[in-house]
């Protein structure tokens, strides 16, 4: 069987979504509003679970079914390399928006292009490689790992968070990879909760 990469390119989707927000955010002046930090601060957590499940578990399963490929392993470092550079970016476009500096329209560019740049390479070369190399068994672990890290209650906001503002070909398609529970679930609790959360809303 195949594996199904579907969720990973909706995150990667959501998480530009998210940064065009607040790119949007700054150029009109409503970066320091509620609904826009809301968003900002769950833009960086599901960005951290993400980046963190892959460095602890997928890219080491991945080594390990690579062998000694010293081309593939050094995008495998690339792909921990790039996850370096962000982290910074990121306390950076933080303390921007805690003193209103006005660095932050050129800190959120930065981030929003290396950002950009990493999920491409991701999405260019680590994920023809992982079709290539992980067994099911493999991506089932990490997925696995990524629910466990979640829980049920960052499931509730994860799930509404991917398919926020997509068009309905997309929605459909992303919800169809997630097991017929969870997409219940989603239509009668977590998309409403969401939703009242108001994340990046002009009010």
């Amino acid at each position: 069987m195949t594996i199904d990469f579907t969720p990973m390119y909706a995150s990667h989707d959501a998480f530009r979504r998210d940064l065009e927000r607040l790119a949007e955010a700054v150029a009109d002046g409503r970066a320091h509003t509620g609904p826009v930090l809301a968003g900002w601060e769950n833009f960086k957590h599901q960005l951290h679970v993400h980046h963190t499940a892959e460095d602890s578990d997928l890219w080491p399963r991945v080594r390990t079914r690579v062998g000694g490929r010293t081309r593939d392993l050094g995008m495998l470092d690339e792909m921990e390399a790039e996850h370096a550079r962000i982290d910074p970016l990121l306390a950076a476009v933080d303390a921007a928006l805690a003193d209103r500096a006005f660095e932050l329209p050129d800190l959120v560019r930065a981030l929003r292009a290396t950002l950009d740049d990493h999920l491409k390479h991701e999405e260019d070369s680590a994920l023809p490689l992982m079709g290539e190399v992980l067994t099911d068994a493999d991506w089932a672990a990490f997925t696995g790992r990524l629910r466990e890290t979640q829980g049920l209650r960052g499931a509730a906001v994860f799930v509404p968070w991917l398919v926020d503002g997509v068009s309905a070909g997309d929605r459909e398609r992303f919800l169809g990879a997630f097991p017929p529970p969870v997409r219940v679930l989603n239509r009668l609790f977590w998309e409403g909760s969401y939703r009242r959360r108001g994340l990046w809303v002009v009010r």
